[in-house]
């Protein structure tokens, strides 16, 4: 899962959120960028998508309960590269002073 794609996953985590206040969430993101991350988290299962018949209409994001399931793990991996990120820059020196 890329970094846009993560971001806006773990911007979903406290419930149901607009577009315009995932878009205040995730600071630098494109409306484009935004729209397009949204529509793979939902091709991939991990988000829903509600149409609120107003005007003008209102959206609504949600994480599925498979989204969910997956942000523990990837929580275990971002805690992996904190922990471990000063070890890979050290190793990645090594190599390449070789």
């Amino acid at each position: 899962m890329d970094d846009l794609r993560r971001a806006v996953a773990r911007s979903l985590l406290g419930g149901r959120a607009r577009f315009s206040e995932l878009e205040r969430a995730v600071p630098g993101i494109s409306q484009r960028m935004l729209s397009l991350t949204l529509k793979n988290l939902e091709r991939d299962g991990l988000a829903i998508r509600e149409v609120f018949p107003e005007v003008p209409p209102r959206v609504e994001y949600e994480m599925t309960d498979l989204g969910r399931s997956l942000l523990l793990p990837m929580q275990g991996l971002v805690n992996w590269a904190k922990d471990n990120w000063g070890h890979v820059r050290e190793a990645q020196s090594t190599y390449d002073g070789k």
